[in-house]
């Protein structure tokens, strides 16, 4: 169940949220709504990533008995940050960047699993995509440990943006693929790393693992055809800190 103080509704109210950035994980929008205050909300919306989805009324209804005109914004748990900002920070503390980015990651327990693994391991961030995305509520919160009040969390336009920002950073990108050739523990790590971890179901999308520079796979033999994504984001961030704590990265 949602709670009220998760979440902002009236149109006006989410206009000045908006504007006032507020972080937004996502806004529902009765299908039908017109108006010059509606057109307002739209202006506004367009010069942000914030996921719009349009829904019968009846599913703002199920959510609050309460004057939401149609409009209902679901409030982040945490202050996104931004990727071109962590990066260029831990180059200037003289070390190397470590960056976890999520593909298509929608389950919120998953999602919190990894972020403890991630901020356990010392990684410098995480990133999820704008759409298509995970919400970082307070479930995400708790499963994390509180992880999530520690790690920075960068909400970017697209995964495919964000490799593409790391690789002109120089920043090495690496994706977890059943299809690699390589496995995990044959690759050596070192400098400036990121890896790229999909959804259980689809894995890494085909327009990314195009542009990544590397893929790797954790060998499996039992019959079960995946791991859980969080156990698997665990297996490889742990060895790439094996790796570079061994080097004294």
């Amino acid at each position: 169940m949602i709670k009220e103080n998760e979440m902002i509704f009236g149109i006006r109210a989410v206009i000045e949220a908006v504007q006032a950035g507020k972080d937004v994980d996502k806004i529902l929008v009765k299908k039908d709504l017109q108006g010059d205050l509606f057109r307002q909300l739209a202006d506004v919306l367009k010069e942000t990533d914030i996921p719009v989805q349009r829904v019968p009324i009846e599913r703002l209804d199920r959510i609050t008995r309460k004057n939401h005109q149609g409009v209902i914004a679901f409030m982040s748990a945490v202050t996104y940050q931004r990727l071109e900002d962590i990066v260029p920070f831990v180059y200037e503390q003289g070390r190397n960047p470590f960056i976890v980015l999520l593909d298509g990651v929608t389950d919120v327990r998953n999602f919190g699993a990894i972020a403890r693994t991630c901020e356990c391991a010392g990684v410098d961030a995480i990133v999820i995509p704008a759409k298509g995305s995970v919400k970082v509520n307070a479930d995400a919160v708790k499963t994390s440990a509180g992880a999530l009040h520690v790690l920075p969390v960068c909400r970017e336009t697209s995964i495919n943006q964000a490799i593409r920002f790391l690789q002109q950073s120089g920043v090495k990108v690496y994706a977890a693929s059943e299809k690699a050739e390589k496995l995990y523990t044959d690759v050596a790590y070192d400098g400036p790393i990121a890896l790229v971890m999909g959804a259980e179901d689809t894995g890494v999308s085909i327009e990314n693992l195009r542009i990544c520079d590397e893929m790797i796979r954790i060998p499996q033999f039992g019959s079960i055809g995946s791991l859980n994504v969080s156990v698997a984001s665990s297996v490889i961030i742990y060895e790439i800190v094996r790796q570079c704590r061994k080097s004294n990265r």
